[in-house]
C-alpha cells in the first residue's frame, strides 16, 4: 500500500495495487484435470493444491465431484496398470472353502477382507483403501 500526500485537500489518502489473478479465469479441461489429479495423488491436499494454483478451495471440491460424476456416466479405457479394478464380495452364507495356502484376514471398518497367498500388493492396498473411506463416509 502507498499512502499519497494531496495537497489540494490537505490530508492523505491510501491507495491499493491489487496483484495476483484476474477474475473469472478461464482453465481449460486439461488443467482442471492436472488440478484434480494433484488432489487425488497420495498425500495431495486440496487446501496445498489449491493455494499452489491459487484457486479457490471449493472450485478445486467442485471439479473433482464433476471429474467423478464424468467418470462414472462416461466409461473410459484406461491403460494405466493402477486401472480401477471391481473385486467381488462374498457374503459368509457358506463356510469358506477349506485350502492348504495360509490366508490373512483383515478387519477393518466392519469388513473382512481375506488375503491368499500371491496377492497383487498394490490390488490389496486399494482395496484396503476404498473399505475404509466407505467406513469414513457413514
Amino acid at each position: 500500500m502507498y499512502d499519497v500526500n494531496d495537497d489540494a485537500k490537505g490530508g492523505f489518502r491510501r491507495i491499493e495495487i491489487l496483484t495476483g489473478p484476474a477474475r473469472r479465469r478461464r482453465w481449460s479441461a486439461d488443467e482442471k484435470a492436472r488440478i484434480v489429479a494433484e488432489t487425488l495423488a497420495p498425500g495431495g491436499r486440496v487446501s496445498e493444491v489449491a493455494r499452489r494454483w491459487q484457486v479457490c478451495p471449493q472450485q478445486v471440491f467442485a471439479w473433482r465431484h464433476a471429474a467423478r460424476l464424468d467418470a462414472t456416466t462416461t466409461p473410459r479405457e484406461t491403460t494405466s496398470p493402477a486401472a480401477v479394478a471391481f473385486v467381488p464380495i462374498v457374503t459368509e452364507t457358506a463356510p469358506p472353502e477349506a485350502s492348504t495356502a495360509p490366508a490373512i484376514e483383515v478387519k477393518l471398518a466392519g469388513a473382512v477382507v481375506r488375503v491368499a497367498c500371491g496377492m497383487d500388493g498394490a490390488l490389496l492396498t486399494a482395496v484396503l483403501r476404498a473399505v475404509r473411506a466407505s467406513a469414513s463416509r457413514t
